[in-house]
C-alpha cells in the first residue's frame, strides 16, 4: 500500500471535496482518498505509487489545481 499527499487549490467546501475524490477515485489503483477543505491537502492512498502526472490530470480535470509536486 502507498499513501501520498498533495495540495490543492480552489477547495472550499465539500462538493469541491467530493468533485476531486470522485476523479481521483476513477484512477487504477486507488483505494482512499481523503481531502481536507481547509488545508486543501488531499491524501491518495492506493495499491502502488501513482504518477503525479495521472493526479495532476484527475485534479484538473475535477477543475482545480495541483500545487507544486
Amino acid at each position: 500500500m502507498s499513501e501520498s499527499t498533495y495540495t490543492v487549490t480552489g477547495i472550499t467546501c465539500g462538493h469541491c471535496a467530493a468533485s476531486v475524490t470522485e476523479e481521483i477515485t476513477t484512477l487504477a489503483g486507488v483505494k482512499k482518498v481523503d481531502v481536507d477543505v481547509e488545508s486543501g491537502r488531499v491524501t491518495v492512498a492506493s495499491d502502488s505509487p501513482l504518477a503525479t502526472e495521472d493526479i495532476r490530470a484527475a485534479v484538473t480535470e475535477a477543475g482545480y489545481e495541483l500545487v507544486g509536486a
